[in-house]
């Protein structure tokens, strides 16, 4: 420590009768006086007391914590000797962040059950802000663990507050579990669907099975090629309970990158991609066709609704006209029949349509 304020010292005494220039070379790193040398700034660090985890295991960041690469002592006294001699003073965000978080004190869990049942009855704000910035840290520690999936660590801390800000909403504290113990899962549903939406200019997990892909594909083949085996989409499916071609296509999605459809097919052409994309739907023909069909059938269903009524009118819409038809016991229960007795109805209804649509078109085969 000696060594760095003659150092400093000296640099002040030099500065006092010029004034003070910026010399900018090529390839050539500016680095603070303070950083120079094998030994590294002495670091300031609070007591970290533990905070459980949704295992039962405490969660703390300690000083050997990549997260905690907090300001160094005195940095707004080398700061604004920066700002006297011109120097180039590299700044962090995330430190910066981390080291304004350890502005907030924890939590006891006596404290923080009555804070708890204290927001829970008046929904004071200073109760919520006292539990957020209380486990912010344990957002800090979380968003860490996926830090190799995204560019900028603060993205997902700032997803994962925000996920913590939902916790407190819907904390009980009469279940008797730890305000971070339930946290931690609404902070990693939040920065999982962050990652999910932003992998990629296109979304590539939209159901839940794309997302359960997404999320574990790589690590499943990882785990056969370990056991022997050879991850092929077949045995995927059947080890994550999904459709093969469902593997398939997320393996597709994951491999290839996106293309813009507005950018040119060569170097000296002004036709775009999507101008030669073929196209893949109906000719002129076939879709007059199918609309002609269409209305056709919707015609001669309406039709023979008119010839029914009551039960058997009530089951023709309930099980063969809706997208959300209702259950035979439902049904059933509504008639007081039997399960099996509307279920006669519905095949006789089926059968009794297409007799009555081949008689109006005698030459559709396949009416149903």
């Amino acid at each position: 420590m000696a060594r760095k304020a003659g150092n400093t010292s000296r640099s002040k005494r030099g500065s006092r009768g010029r004034t003070p220039t910026v010399t900018a070379e090529p390839r050539r790193a500016v680095t603070p006086e303070s950083t120079v040398g094998d030994e590294a700034p002495a670091v300031e660090v609070e007591e970290f007391h533990p905070i459980e985890s949704d295992d039962g295991e405490p969660v703390l960041l300690d000083s050997d914590h990549p997260a905690i690469a907090m300001t160094p002592e005195g940095g707004e006294d080398k700061a604004a000797s920066a700002d006297e001699t011109g120097a180039l003073v590299p700044v962090d965000p995330l430190s910066r962040y981390l080291g304004e978080i350890r502005r907030f004190p924890l939590l006891s869990r006596e404290e923080e059950l009555e804070v708890a049942k204290r927001y829970q009855q008046y929904h004071e704000r200073e109760d919520a802000f006292r539990l957020v910035t209380a486990n912010l840290r344990l957002v800090v520690k979380i968003a860490l663990e996926f830090a190799r999936a995204s560019k900028n660590a603060l993205d997902l801390i700032q997803e994962g507050n925000v996920g913590l800000m939902e916790a407190v909403k819907n904390f009980d504290p009469y279940r008797g579990i730890r305000f971070p113990s339930y946290a931690v899962w609404w902070v990693r549903a939040y920065i999982y669907r962050y990652l999910i939406n932003n992998w990629r200019l296109v979304k590539i997990g939209t159901t839940q099975a794309q997302r359960k892909l997404f999320f574990n594909l790589r690590k499943e083949s990882e785990r056969l090629e370990a056991q022997g085996f050879r991850p092929e989409p077949k045995l995927l499916a059947q080890r994550m309970g999904v459709k093969e071609s469902e593997v398939r296509e997320m393996q597709d999605r994951m491999s290839q990158s996106e293309v813009s459809l507005d950018q040119p097919t060569g170097a000296a052409e002004d036709t775009a991609l999507v101008d030669v994309l073929p196209d893949d739907s109906h000719n002129p023909e076939e879709a007059a066709a199918a609309g002609e069909w269409r209305e056709f059938a919707h015609e001669k269903v309406d039709e023979f609704a008119a010839t029914l009524k009551d039960k058997e009118l009530e089951i023709f819409k309930s099980r063969l006209l809706t997208d959300e038809p209702a259950t035979l016991q439902e049904i059933g229960e509504r008639f007081g029949i039997s399960r099996e007795r509307v279920r006669q109805i519905e095949t006789r209804l089926k059968n009794r349509l297409r007799d009555f649509i081949r008689g109006k078109a005698p030459d559709i085969e396949d009416a149903t």
